[in-house]
């Protein structure tokens, strides 16, 4: 069994990574890109019978930083 859970910043939270791709595209020739956000994306291999309500709490404990960032789990 797998989950995968993607991870951004919230609405709002200043993304200076984003920012600096956002830039850097703009020097390579890429117009016409106004914002980018960056996340990240986990891949978990899971025990049979581990519940997406466990992964949520692997979440909330380690995964993501949920005063800044939300989390979307993904049960494959």
């Amino acid at each position: 069994m797998k989950a995968r859970v993607h991870v951004m910043l919230k609405e709002g939270v200043l993304d200076p990574q984003g920012e600096a791709v956002r830039h850097a595209l703009g020097g390579l020739g890429f117009e016409g890109v106004g914002a980018v956000r960056q996340g990240k994306v986990i891949d978990l291999e899971l025990a049979e019978g581990t519940g997406e309500e466990t992964v949520k709490e692997m979440c909330e404990k380690l995964l993501a930083n949920t005063v800044i960032e939300s989390y979307q789990i993904e049960m494959l």
